[in-house]
């Protein structure tokens, strides 16, 4: 006999417009400074501090995550940065509303999960430090921390002015959409999207 946890649905707000996120997103801008922490140890920045050896060795970054990647675009990559202790993983995103970012999604997410697990300290970049990292950010937060996307984008306004192109929203948007379908029937479990979590 089981009994479906009306409650759990009820409480839940409904997954916000496009419209209403883009207005979450972009009320009480403030200028983007070039890296700001956003989450414990987890920090969102643009190209130039990206290329700063001395400032991310300063700030002890043992984690890379460029947004960025690919030869047209940051083309940094492991060697970049071999004289730091520095783990690099590279996305070949475009800030274009058409790409397809979302198999991106958890494989970015388990890099910072990873990193973070570990005690380490993760810098997220793309060019500006906006849209394509702000996406992969909010993604993790989801994935590994269960906010809801309004909860996410919330938590990193507080430090960071991000905003992500309505073509990232809208798939973010699916993937809360899908986050939920799996938790409503496991409603305790956050971590459903790890792997590391064998139910």
């Amino acid at each position: 006999h089981s009994s479906t946890q009306q409650g759990h649905s009820a409480r839940e707000e409904p997954t916000p417009s496009l419209t209403e996120l883009r207005k979450i997103l972009w009320t009480d801008r403030k200028p983007v400074e070039s890296i700001n922490q956003v989450w414990p140890n987890l920090y969102i920045g643009d190209e130039s501090v990206a290329r700063d050896l001395a400032t991310l060795s300063s700030l002890g970054v043992t984690h890379v995550l460029n947004a960025a990647a690919g030869r047209h675009r940051i083309n940094t990559g492991q060697r970049f940065y071999s004289s730091l202790d520095v783990e690099y993983h590279g996305v070949e995103a475009a800030d274009h509303p058409e790409f397809h970012l979302q198999p991106f999604f958890v494989p970015a997410t388990q890099f910072i999960d990873k990193a973070l697990r570990s005690k380490g300290k993760v810098f997220v970049h793309c060019a500006m430090g906006v849209s394509r990292s702000g996406a992969l950010v909010l993604a993790y937060l989801m994935i590994c921390q269960g906010l809801s996307l309004t909860e996410a984008i919330v938590a990193v306004r507080l430090n960071r002015d991000i905003g992500p192109n309505s073509g990232f929203l809208e798939q973010l948007r699916q993937l809360e959409l899908s986050l939920r379908t799996e938790r409503g029937n496991h409603p305790d479990r956050k971590h459903d999207n790890d792997p590391g979590n064998k139910a």
